[in-house]
């Protein structure tokens, strides 16, 4: 017998997921986890992925029209190419086929994200004029260990990119310096430690 009929309680899943993650009941609530957690195991269903905050800077969202433009150019020749390794004969056995396939299908699962995606971001063309940290903030953060400066840029989930300093607004490095000013101090996690900084510059550009 379901435990939620028992309880009487007749939802979906996913549904179900909610109504365990607010039970105050402790006895109750791990039987419902158990429960669910059991349904998961046995593939029925998976968790809702973390949704990412919909906002992107102008740029972000020309980078993402370019690429979403790339990947429909190069699925083509990619088609193209698959289309010839299997007239080769024993596709179990083709090596090529089976690199162009799977290629393939990691083109088209970009191509069906950005299709989705796209069309639920919100292009933020005006950056606030403010001395607190927001999207779109350029932060330079000052170490109390060793005097060493970091330089941040907080954007959308979208066009985050370590290697020009660019974090997601959703991270929690980001979410620990949003609406902080010039002077604050904060905790960062880097390098496996916590450490503690001093915000010394904000600019938006």
């Amino acid at each position: 017998m379901d435990w939620f009929t028992n309880y009487g309680i007749h939802m979906p899943l996913s549904a179900r997921y909610r109504s365990f993650c607010i039970m105050t009941n402790s006895e109750q609530k791990q039987a419902a986890q158990a429960y669910f957690w059991h349904y998961c195991d046995m593939g029925r269903w998976k968790p809702p992925a973390e949704k990412h905050s919909p906002y992107i800077t102008p740029a972000g969202f020309a980078a993402l029209e370019k690429e979403q433009k790339n990947l429909w150019l190069r699925r083509r020749d990619v088609v193209t190419a698959l289309a010839a390794a299997a007239a080769e004969g024993d596709r179990s056995e083709n090596a090529e086929y089976q690199y162009r396939k799977k290629e393939l299908g990691g083109i088209d699962r970009r191509i069906h994200y950005l299709q989705k995606r796209m069309p639920e971001l919100n292009i933020v063309h005006e950056l606030p004029k403010t001395n607190r940290i927001f999207f779109g903030a350029w932060v330079t953060l000052k170490s109390d260990a060793d005097d060493s400066e970091m330089l941040y840029r907080i954007v959308g989930a979208d066009e985050s990119n370590p290697k020009n300093n660019s974090i997601s607004m959703d991270s929690p490095m980001a979410k620990a310096l949003l609406k902080k000013t010039v002077g604050d101090e904060v905790k960062l996690l880097t390098d496996n430690k916590n450490r503690l900084f001093f915000i010394t510059a904000i600019r938006y550009e």
